[in-house]
């Protein structure tokens, strides 16, 4: 069996990169810098194991780009991990609504970043 994907969705490339680099070692690692971006790749047939996705991102925010990724049949149950900054801590309750796996404020500690997926992904 191959490496676990984990798409990360967020338009700060300094984050990007940073998780990037640290978890290619142990998973396969899908970046998009946007929502718009986010939504193309997945209408192709990717189905990641996790997905990290931002809020605040450029042309189409992280609310919409969840609710655009849970219309499409295959990524139904696949978990989903928002990064919130701690500004929009408000927002945490709509989230909740929203059948989202887990949050992350932000700006976030890389070590509890790992920690977060390797347990979401031991589940």
């Amino acid at each position: 069996m191959g490496k676990k994907i984990v798409f990360v969705v967020d338009d700060d490339e300094f984050y990007l990169s940073k998780v990037e680099n640290i978890l290619k070692n142990k998973y396969e690692v899908i970046t998009a810098k946007s929502g718009k971006d986010a939504m193309e790749y997945l209408h192709k047939g990717v189905v990641p194991d996790l997905i990290l996705l931002d809020i605040l991102l450029p042309d189409l925010d992280g609310w919409e780009t969840f609710h655009r990724l849970r219309t499409i049949s295959s990524l139904q149950d696949v978990p989903v991990v928002l990064l919130i900054p701690k500004t929009e801590l408000a927002e945490v309750r709509n989230a909740k609504k929203m059948g989202w796996t887990d949050y992350i404020m932000t700006p976030y500690k890389l070590d509890d970043l790992i920690k977060r997926i390797e347990r979401i992904l031991r589940e």
